[in-house]
C-alpha cells in the first residue's frame, strides 16, 4: 500500500512555487507597460540622433524621423515581449540555445539600429567638440612647424653675413696690398667686391622676410584662439561647427604662407650661382709677373668662393630637408560619426544608450531562472496536488457540467421518438 500523502519537502516545494507565481503574476500587471516605457524612451533618443544625421529639416525629413523612431520603439517592445514570454516556458536545452542565439543576435540589432543614435543624442554635441578640440591640436602643431621651419631658414641670414663678411675682410686686405701684393682696387679687389655685393643683396632679401613670418605666425595664433573658443562656448554645435569650417580654411592659408616665406631654396640656389655665375674681370696689373699675381689670387678666391658656396647650399638643404608640416584639413563631422570615432572617450554615454536597450535581457534572464524554479518545486508532485482551491472549484464545476450533459444525452437516448400525426386522420 503506497502512502499518497505529500512529503514536508514536497509540500515546501509546492509552497515555494505558488508563492513565486503570485509574484510573477503580479510583475506580470506592470511588466508591459515598463517594457513599453523603455521602447518610447530609447525610440525618443532615436529620434534625436536621427534628426542630426538629416540635412534637411522640412516635414519629409520630420515624418521620416518620426516613423524610424516609431519602428525602433515597436521593434523594441516585439522582440523583448517574444523573449520574455518564450524563454522563460521552453525546457529543453536546443530551444534554449536557439533563443538564446536569437536574443544574441536581436541585441546586435538593436545596438545597430537604436543605441549608437542614442549614444549620438546623448554625447553627440560632446563628441563634435572633442572632434573640434583634436582638429585644433592638429593645426596647432601644424603651425609651429612650418613656424619653425621659417624661422631656421630666417638663420641662414647669419650663415650669408658671415661669408660676405669674410669677402668684405679679402677686399679690405687687396686694397691694402696684402692679399696679392697690389695695392688699390684691381681685378681681385672688384672680384671681391662682387661677391660680397651679391651675398649683401641676399642677405638683405632674408631680412626683410623677418617682418612677414612673425606677422603670419602672430595671425595664425590669433586664429588658433578664435578656434579654442568656439570649441567651448555655448551655443548649438552646429552653428559653431560651420564658423569653427571658416576659421581653419584661413588658417590653413596662413600655414601655407608660412610655408613659402622660408627663404631656404633662395639661399640654396642663390649658393649654387655664387660660384657658378663669375664674371671675372681683366687683369690690370703693369707687369707679367704682377699679372700672374693676380690670376694666381683669383684662382685661389675662386677656390674659396667654391667652399663658401658648397658651406651655405649644404646649410640651405639641412633646412629644406626638415619634414614638412603635415597636411591637416578640418573635415566636418555629424553626431553619429563623433561618437563612434571618439567612443573610448564616451563609455559612460554608450553603456547608458545600450542599457536603456538592452534592460529587457535581465528581465528575461529573471524570469527564465524563476520560472526554472517554480518547475522544480513542482517536478516531483502529480498535478493533482498541486492544484489551488479555485483550481479545484473550477475542475468540479466542470466535472458536474459533464456529469450533467452526458445525463441529458442519456435520457434523450432511452425516450423513443414520439410518431409523426398521420395526415389521413387529419
Amino acid at each position: 500500500m503506497t502512502d499518497e500523502r505529500l512529503t514536508q519537502a514536497e509540500a515546501q516545494g509546492v509552497r515555494y512555487a505558488t508563492e513565486l507565481e503570485g509574484h510573477i503574476r503580479w510583475l506580470d500587471s506592470f511588466s508591459a507597460a515598463a517594457l513599453g516605457v523603455l521602447a518610447v524612451a530609447s525610440g525618443i533618443y532615436t529620434y534625436l540622433g536621427v534628426t542630426s544625421l538629416l540635412d534637411d529639416n522640412g516635414a519629409l525629413s520630420f515624418f521620416a524621423a518620426i516613423s524610424y523612431s516609431i519602428a525602433v520603439s515597436v521593434g523594441i517592445f516585439v522582440f523583448w515581449s517574444y523573449l520574455m514570454r518564450l524563454l522563460p516556458a521552453v525546457r529543453t536545452v536546443g530551444a534554449r540555445m536557439g533563443l538564446f542565439v536569437s536574443m544574441l543576435f536581436g541585441s546586435l540589432a538593436i545596438i545597430a539600429m537604436s543605441s549608437w543614435l542614442n549614444a549620438a543624442a546623448l554625447a553627440g554635441a560632446a563628441a563634435v567638440e572633442q572632434h573640434l578640440a583634436r582638429t585644433v591640436q592638429d593645426y596647432q602643431t601644424a603651425l609651429e612647424r612650418a613656424n619653425e621651419i621659417a624661422v631656421s631658414a630666417q638663420g641662414l641670414e647669419r650663415d650669408v653675413a658671415r661669408v660676405r663678411q669674410s669677402f668684405e675682410d679679402l677686399s679690405e686686405q687687396e686694397a691694402t696690398g696684402d692679399l696679392s701684393g697690389l695695392a688699390g682696387r684691381g681685378a681681385v679687389f672688384r672680384l671681391l667686391r662682387q661677391k660680397s655685393d651679391e651675398l649683401a643683396g641676399l642677405e638683405a632679401q632674408i631680412g626683410s622676410q623677418q617682418p612677414l613670418v612673425n606677422a603670419a605666425f602672430a595671425e595664425g595664433n590669433a586664429i588658433l584662439s578664435r578656434m579654442r573658443q568656439l570649441t567651448v562656448e555655448p551655443g548649438p554645435i552646429e552653428v559653431r561647427s560651420v564658423q569653427f569650417s571658416e576659421e581653419a580654411v584661413r588658417l590653413s592659408g596662413v600655414i601655407t604662407q608660412l610655408r613659402q616665406l622660408s627663404v631656404a631654396p633662395l639661399v640654396s640656389r642663390a649658393a649654387q650661382d655664387l660660384s657658378a655665375s663669375v664674371v671675372l674681370p681683366e687683369l690690370d696689373g703693369s707687369t707679367a709677373a704682377s699679372r700672374a699675381g693676380q690670376q694666381s689670387t683669383i684662382q685661389s678666391v675662386l677656390q674659396l668662393l667654391g667652399q663658401r658656396a658648397e658651406t651655405l647650399r649644404r646649410a640651405a638643404e639641412g633646412v629644406i630637408a626638415m619634414p614638412p608640416p603635415s597636411e591637416t584639413i578640418y573635415t566636418p563631422i555629424s553626431t553619429a560619426d563623433a561618437v563612434i570615432r571618439y567612443a573610448e572617450n564616451f563609455v559612460p554615454s554608450w553603456a547608458g544608450a545600450i542599457a536603456i536597450d538592452l534592460l529587457p535581457a535581465v528581465l528575461v534572464f529573471i524570469l527564465a531562472i524563476t520560472h526554472a524554479a517554480i518547475r522544480s518545486g513542482k517536478s516531483r508532485v502529480g498535478v493533482e496536488d498541486t492544484m489551488t482551491i479555485a483550481e479545484l472549484r473550477a475542475a468540479l464545476n466542470a466535472v458536474g457540467d459533464m456529469e450533467a450533459a452526458m445525463s441529458r444525452a442519456k435520457n434523450n437516448a432511452a425516450d423513443p421518438p414520439k410518431p409523426l400525426p398521420d395526415p389521413k386522420n387529419t
